[in-house]
């Protein structure tokens, strides 16, 4: 199966970037992650845009969505909500059919972060009649380098939570 990992930050050592590398990294050899990290390269929404051209790095990130099977988000909390940059990207998906049907699963890179994650559940619920709230990993890797971060997912246990969280989450785009 293939999944993009979408990150909803745009630093360039970000936390949450690092978590999807190091589990695509680790994935399943049947399961195959491409990891979005350019949320900051998409313009800002407008109705205006939705026409046909879409701005080229919209139409990509759409079609990225398309060939998936299925979507993983993760994202860091920025004053107690969902990013602008992520919210941006899903506001670019609210009118297509690229999202609708999408199995779509999240995983977090931080001890805190419930506010946004709360948020976050109600708007991929509204786009998407195939999130799964069930479905879910949280690593509390803040603070650590991204080599700490492929190291820490390295981690048998750790491995073992990511590849169950991967299973389930396959098993469940194959419904």
């Amino acid at each position: 199966m293939n999944f993009l990992a979408i990150s909803g930050s745009t630093r360039k050592l970000s936390t949450n970037t690092a978590m999807l590398r190091a589990l695509s990294n680790i994935a399943h050899p049947m399961h195959s992650i491409h990891v979005f990290e350019r949320i900051g390269d998409l313009p800002v929404f407008s109705p205006d845009l939705e026409m046909a051209p879409l701005p080229e790095t919209v139409q990509s990130f759409a079609g990225m969505i398309h060939q998936s099977d299925g979507l993983i988000i993760s994202s860091p909390e920025y004053v107690r909500a969902i990013p602008g940059g992520l919210k941006n990207a899903i506001d670019w998906l609210v009118s297509r059919d690229e999202i609708i049907d999408k199995p779509i699963a999240l995983m977090h890179a931080s001890h805190r972060g419930d506010d946004m994650l709360a948020q976050l559940r109600i708007v991929l619920t509204t786009v998407s009649s195939r999130f799964s709230d069930e479905l879910f990993l949280r690593f509390d890797l803040m603070k650590k380098s991204p080599a700490e971060i492929e190291a820490y997912l390295a981690h048998s246990e750790n491995r073992l939570a990511a590849a169950d969280f991967m299973s389930r989450f396959a098993a469940y785009c194959g419904q």
